[in-house]
């Protein structure tokens, strides 16, 4: 059986403590490689490796640091079909979406770093014959750079590319959830000869590598993806060292659709707002709030077209609903569609397990939309990420904004309208931090990503993340 192995100061390591996790198949249910069960001391030997290596990172040029990061990118392309066959058996996605999306999103992360890197430039402020000030900024140390499961190879380069980019050394800790694509990427590393100590792989629960790394004193920074929760015990556990946080964490996202849409170019889209990576994706539409005139029309057509959604194995390339990521969270994702029930919800289609001949012990869900809930039950507040959306109706655009901002996340939305006033009007009064007009996840790396209330704190993307992982310094000079 495959056995994982930590990647720390440029050699692969087993874990110290000897202990490994069993790491499953989502679309069998079945263990097919060993974890590194890691703990404080993996995690200490990270750290002092990143910090050794940081002056003599930091100190590279721009020009430098971004071939090193170029020659990532490349070899992550060489590997695209591994790296998608990898992720796609690690997190039990579709093999096509893994393709397609995930894996050159991750080369494209790291090459977009790599070349912003040359275009940054420092602000000078002219103070006339008292002198001028300028303002650089400066790589902070040690980054622990801490991602999910639901785009595994996607958002852990997210936060590893600009970490790097900007001068920074790196600690990373994978879900132990979907660990096999960032052992990969150790690998890639190690064979591009990046110097050792710049990057460390350390893999392992969030108790035994997650909070010692993120309270340890030489780790300054520190980026999150991943629940409100874990986000909050993240800020309590950081705060008494004042370090600098990103927190990019839940969202129960709203889709708001008014009667004047282009019905057709709406329903195509919101099936795959409501149901792509199984409606693992922070950014899911999960709350489908309809214009009245258009409801009945909505619901009819919308779950027909769910219902004919092809559940099926991930690797085979017509299937359009993979397997979720656990069995723990398949379990979660059922009993909010029993508790749906409970608070009065009706089953318009789905609602339940799906059983394949092929892989009868694997975590699959048919996608299910409700309908007939109230804003403010459980369903309808609490972030259930799984191929699961609700359905409600509204008769002015106040009452929409009302449904729209009624809920503790503030991620994203979508708003379907063909008048553009309206389109504007809307986006401006959403309590979100990304809002697509007429379109979903249409995403340009230069832009900032993040949301507000409980949907995290900072941003990333473009030159929001290479802010994040340097420090100002201002200078003065007297003339």
């Amino acid at each position: 059986m495959m056995q994982l192995k930590n990647y720390i100061d440029g050699a692969f390591a087993a874990p110290s403590n000897g202990r490994y996790l069993d790491n499953y198949e989502p679309a069998t249910g079945k263990v097919y490689s060993l974890i590194p069960d890691s703990d404080a001391t993996d995690v200490a030997r990270a750290v002092a490796a990143a910090k050794r290596a940081f002056p003599e990172w930091s100190g590279l040029t721009a020009a430098e640091r971004s071939k090193h990061l170029m020659r990532i990118a490349n070899r992550i392309e060489e590997r695209l079909e591994e790296l998608a066959a990898a992720e796609s058996r690690d997190n039990g996605k579709p093999y096509k979406l893994a393709c397609t999306v995930d894996i050159p999103r991750a080369r494209d992360n790291f090459a977009f770093y790599a070349t912003a890197i040359l275009h940054d430039a420092s602000e000078a402020h002219d103070m006339g014959a008292q002198g001028f000030n300028y303002t650089l900024r400066r790589p902070i140390g040690v980054a622990a750079c801490i991602s999910p499961w639901n785009l595994p190879l996607y958002l852990f380069s997210w936060k590893i590319a600009p970490a790097l980019a900007a001068g920074n050394t790196v600690v990373a800790k994978p879900s132990e959830v979907t660990p096999y694509t960032a052992y990969l990427l150790s690998e890639i590393v190690h064979e591009v000869g990046l110097p050792a100590g710049v990057l460390n792989i350390v893999h392992g629960t969030g108790p035994g590598v997650g909070e010692p790394l993120v309270i340890h004193p030489d780790v300054p920074l520190i980026s999150f993806t991943g629940g409100t929760a874990t986000g909050a015990r993240i800020n309590t556990l950081a705060a008494p060292s004042f370090k600098k946080l990103s927190l990019e964490l839940g969202g129960k996202n709203p889709n708001v659709i008014f009667a004047d849409c282009d019905f057709e170019a709406m329903l195509r889209s919101t099936l795959l707002s409501s149901f792509s990576n199984q409606g693992q994706i922070c950014l899911c539409g999960s709350r489908i709030l309809v214009e009245r005139p258009i409801y009945d029309r909505f619901v009819a057509e919308f779950s027909q077209r769910v219902a004919a959604l092809r559940v099926g194995l991930p690797q085979d390339p017509d299937t359009q609903i993979g397997a979720v990521v656990s069995a723990s969270h398949r379990d979660k994702i059922m009993s909010y569609i029993e508790l749906a029930q409970q608070e009065g919800g009706r089953i318009e289609c789905g609602g339940h397990r799906v059983t394949l001949d092929s892989a009868p012990d694997g975590y699959y869900i048919a996608p299910t939309v409700i309908t007939g809930l109230t804003m403010d039950c459980r369903t309808n507040q609490e972030e259930i990420f799984g191929p699961v959306v609700t359905v409600m109706a509204f008769d002015t655009e106040s009452e929409a904004l009302e449904l729209a901002n009624a809920t503790r996340y503030g991620l994203a939305a979508t708003v379907w309208t063909s008048d553009l006033k309206r389109a504007h009007r809307v986006a401006h009064e959403i309590d979100a931090g990304i809002v697509w007009i007429n379109s979903w996840l249409v995403r340009d790396l230069r832009t900032p990503f993040g949301g507000v209330k409980q949907s995290g704190i900072g941003r990333e993307g473009g030159f929001e993340a290479l802010r994040f992982f340097t420090e100002p310094k201002n200078i003065f000079v007297k003339l």
